[in-house]
């Protein structure tokens, strides 16, 4: 693997959790890390903001720029894109990590809950992605990596939550299309997800602290990325990784240090088969 040491990460909803850890993983190795995410103030309910994500990002050996950014805005994004650029000097790297969540029936669900998923989810996937595609083509070792499901067309996966499913798959199959679409410029496209629940804002507010005791930390996730994101771009694409199955084919296989309480029994993510 070689380092991230001056690479360039734009990174999209990482003032706290999964994305915050994937980049302060990368912030290890000295990267540059912009955070583009709408959390400009302290939230009632959840913890960090975009600046205080810079801050972890700084001690953690990076460089930050910290962006305020509604991905579902084209301008906004636009605008994101180019100070990231201009602060860095590029961008080599693209998380997309922002995701909004509904676990609602079909009858359950309102409307604007259903819009909200799509735009934030698979609309603002493709909207960052395409927007960093000029930047991507000048790098050495570009990747774009997506926080989402491998597509397992099954339907225990729909019925409980048709919308939720549509708009993750929706980010799925950006990675499947765009992996393809730009093998030839060399940009890596492939997608990661948990084996497990990992212990996020998101997850204690779904399941609180029960199933954060039944999770996984969000370090498993970030070393997982790191990985990925190491490995070089023509040579790995269009991939659907799931963590621990990365970090076990780079030969670590005790994973029992990324438990919250190693002493419980591990709760399934959505999407992928328990071991």
């Amino acid at each position: 693997m070689t380092s991230l040491a001056g690479k360039t990460l734009f990174v999209t909803g990482g003032s706290r959790g999964i994305g915050l850890a994937i980049a302060k993983r990368a912030a290890a190795d000295g990267a540059n890390v912009a955070i583009a995410a709408k959390t400009d103030k302290p939230h009632p309910k959840l913890p960090g903001t975009i600046h205080t994500a810079a801050e972890e990002i700084e001690q953690a050996g990076g460089k930050a720029l910290p962006l305020m950014c509604d991905i579902r805005d084209d301008d906004a994004v636009a605008a994101a894109v180019e100070q990231a650029a201009e602060t860095f000097g590029g961008i080599d790297i693209v998380v997309n990590n922002a995701s909004a969540i509904a676990l609602l029936g079909t009858e359950e669900i309102k409307m604007s809950r259903f819009d909200l998923m799509h735009q934030v989810n698979a609309r603002g996937t493709f909207l960052v992605s395409k927007t960093c595609l000029p930047w991507l083509r000048k790098s050495d070792n570009p990747h774009i990596l997506v926080l989402a499901p491998p597509l397992n067309m099954v339907e225990k996966w729909f019925a409980p939550h048709v919308a939720y499913s549509m708009a993750k798959y929706g980010m799925s199959m950006c990675v499947l299309g765009m992996a393809g679409e730009f093998r030839d410029d060399g940009i890596a496209v492939n997608a990661l997800w948990p084996r497990t629940t990992i212990a996020t804002a998101a997850v204690n507010m779904l399941g609180g602290d029960e199933l954060m005791q039944h999770s996984r930390k969000p370090e498993i996730m970030a070393d997982a990325a790191y990985v990925i994101l190491s490995r070089p771009s023509r040579e790995f694409t269009g991939n659907f990784c799931v963590d621990d199955a990365v970090l076990e084919d780079e030969g670590i296989t005790d994973l029992s240090g990324y438990a919250v309480n190693p002493d419980v029994p591990l709760a399934p993510d959505f999407f992928v088969e328990p071991r």
